[in-house]
């Protein structure tokens, strides 16, 4: 499975087009076990549940995953690592699927988050890392290496991916970097805490591809800085 997700972060694609057929039970109830056993950040835990469309505002898929949290920094991009492991899995099983920012449930859970779309499409997937349109290597990172590649194509916000990666020895930080509007807007940075988080399970999901241990994984907010870092041997 980890291979497959690993596989995934090079044809992910944004799907807005579904076919609105339900999948059947057994899928949903393998994905929703699937969310169970997924890993969450040290000292963060997201609820999350699976709706049906019709209970969405502004619905474009047949179902979505959604997820509360704290208002915080830190809770924020739990959610981020946290669902890009299951967006990631819904693409690898033949899905299509979106992070959908300008939406919620129509009768929403007290601390609503996000959202994704999903369910069957016939969007094809990329088929080369030139399909996607990402800030050069030497805007984002201090190295260019394969962990910091796997990142580099993380989805976020907009598309501003508001990040940039320190490599160290032994260790690594995604430290949160705005960029455009977002940053200004203190619910929208909220939005792209949750970016950083996405782009470190990218880059956790990257060094356990290199055939290396991750020690930790750390969410650290200090004053308006903000960074989770992971170290690995």
């Amino acid at each position: 499975m980890s291979q497959s997700l690993y596989n995934t972060i090079f044809t992910r694609r944004a799907v807005r087009n579904y076919d609105r057929t339900s999948l059947d039970e057994n899928t949903l109830n393998d994905i929703y076990t699937f969310l169970q056993n997924i890993r969450q950040l040290p000292g963060q835990q997201a609820d999350f549940e699976i709706l049906p469309g019709h209970e969405v505002k502004n619905s474009i898929a047949p179902h979505y995953l959604i997820a509360y949290c704290e208002s915080n920094s830190s809770a924020h991009a739990n959610v981020g690592f946290f669902f890009q492991h299951a967006d990631l899995y819904l693409q690898s099983i033949g899905l299509g699927s979106l992070w959908v920012g300008a939406t919620e449930p129509k009768n929403p859970k007290e601390n609503y988050c996000i959202a994704i779309a999903f369910g069957k499409t016939d969007v094809p997937a990329r088929t080369s890392v030139a399909d996607f349109s990402r800030l050069p290597m030497k805007d984002i990172s201090n190295e260019d290496n394969s962990i910091a590649a796997a990142a580099r194509l993380a989805p976020s916000a907009a598309n501003f991916q508001p990040w940039k990666f320190q490599f160290g020895e032994d260790k690594v930080e995604i430290k949160y970097f705005g960029r455009g509007p977002f940053k200004a807007l203190p619910k929208l940075k909220l939005m792209n805490k949750l970016d950083v988080g996405i782009a470190a399970y990218h880059m956790a999901l990257a060094i356990k591809h290199e055939g290396k241990d991750i020690t930790s994984v750390v969410p650290i907010s200090q004053g308006k800085e903000f960074k989770i870092e992971i170290t690995y041997h």
